[in-house]
């Protein structure tokens, strides 16, 4: 199977393949982590709407994503994720130093979420 591009047939198959967990020993194990990224959209969506931001929680999220799918999850994220959070996304994932420099894609083009910035740089 071919990822060049995720879609609904497609991100579930990319996800196990790299899906990577030890601990894991059951599909309701990954599963439980697959969550990960609709909890990532409500609290990113919840600082959209509001202004209030859960920083550790959304780190808590993001550093767990990144331990159990490796790169894999920055893509994910962006395909899950609806286009009106990239920005927000991209903050965290520049702050975590996630975003591929190469290949240049329409990604490098998003801009960043300045209150997201400040509020990460304050850890």
């Amino acid at each position: 199977m071919r990822f060049d591009e995720l879609n609904e047939s497609n991100y579930i198959m990319f996800a196990i393949k790299n899906y990577e967990n030890p601990q894991a020993v059951t599909q309701e194990d990954f599963y439980e982590d697959m969550k990960r990224f609709k909890w990532v959209k409500r609290l990113l969506n919840k600082y959209k709407n509001t202004g209030d931001l859960n920083v550790h929680l959304v780190m808590n999220h993001f550093i767990i994503l990144y331990n159990v799918f490796g790169e894999a999850t920055t893509p994910l994220l962006f395909y899950k994720l609806d286009k009106d959070l990239w920005s927000i996304l991209k903050t965290f994932v520049i702050y975590l130093e996630r975003l591929p420099e190469f290949p240049l894609t329409a990604l490098h083009d998003i801009p960043i979420d300045e209150k997201c910035l400040q509020l990460l740089n304050d850890l």
